[in-house]
């Protein structure tokens, strides 16, 4: 039998927009620097967004995992545990965007303006804060897609070491009942070719092994660090929007002076966007050699050791 083809390199996913020293778009300045829904245009809000269908849907996964081979099989269940991990984050960025509208519709409610007016902008901002959590989520998903390459090289080569271990086992068994044999030095001749594609095929499970496991991880804690530290930005502003709002108490019949905090929070908010605008990853990149990483998984400038095909 030949050695197992070198790992094809599948679909190429669309880059996310979280993607390790790749930079976010913005979208419009502040959704017009208020979170509260048109009445008038038949939008959803309010707790409705947490009933959109999730992207991670139930499959027959456990039996898939069943089926994997021994090699793989605690690569496919770390793969799948993540898988749910990303749909826990994709709720919570939802059930964050519904609490922030409902934030700002209670406070719309209370019939004082300056509640009303710190209320939503909090919003806005609080449902900032609920999309990095998707934008991670996104992120999680290329480095998910990047750890299915190590299983699927784990997977190609479980045939490889089964062959030699049967063609061995054969031989042990013919040498304490048949020890004669002539098959003997056949099955012998066919464990030197065994040994030789497996030489081959756990070679390129080592180098795709290591150079994906550090790509994979790179993504992920770089996304790691490009949520929380654009989640901190919008939450310091958030604080900002906060000191906008006078509590100091009054007696019966008192009045609060005029609020006027509309401008400088509308302006809180513009500093917050232009600073997400401008954000970039300041963290020292993941050293790699993978670059030498030629066709089937060896060196570029190695050959193949003799008797592997």
């Amino acid at each position: 039998p030949s050695p197992p083809p070198p790992y094809p390199s599948g679909p190429v996913r669309a880059p996310s927009r979280s993607r390790s020293l790749t930079v976010l778009p913005v979208r419009n300045r502040n959704r017009s620097l208020s979170i509260r829904s048109k009445k008038d245009d038949g939008s959803t809000t309010g707790s409705t967004a947490t009933k959109a269908t999730p992207r991670h849907r139930f499959t027959m996964s456990s039996l898939r995992g069943m089926q994997q081979p021994e090699l793989s099989r605690k690569l496919y269940k770390l793969i799948k545990s993540e898988n749910h991990a990303i749909g826990a984050y994709e709720l919570a960025g939802r059930e964050r965007g519904s609490i922030a509208t409902q934030l700002s519709e209670w406070g719309e409610a209370t019939n004082d303006d300056a509640i009303s007016d710190v209320s939503d902008k909090l919003g806005v901002l609080m449902s900032e804060i609920g999309e990095q959590e998707d934008l991670f989520a996104q992120s999680l998903e290329d480095y998910r897609g990047i750890l299915k390459q190590i299983r699927n090289t784990e997977s190609s080569v479980q045939p490889s070491r089964d062959h030699k271990a049967k063609v061995s086992d054969e031989i042990a068994k013919l040498k304490y009942k048949e020890p004669q044999s002539t098959k003997i030095v056949q099955l012998e001749q066919e464990l030197v070719r065994a040994e030789a594609q497996s030489l081959v095929a756990e070679a390129q499970l080592t180098n795709i092994t290591r150079q994906k496991f550090k790509e994979a991880y790179d993504v992920h804690f770089a996304a790691i660090i490009e949520r929380a530290e654009k989640q901190a930005l919008l939450a310091k502003h958030a604080r900002a929007v906060l000191n906008l709002l006078d509590d100091a108490p009054i007696v019966p019949g008192e009045s609060h002076p005029e609020y006027e905090g509309v401008e400088p929070g509308r302006n809180i908010l513009n500093a917050a966007e232009d600073e997400l605008r401008a954000w970039r990853p300041t963290c020292a990149p993941i050293a790699s050699n993978a670059g030498h990483l030629g066709a089937g998984a060896m060196p570029a400038s190695s050959a193949v050791p003799a008797g592997a095909g």
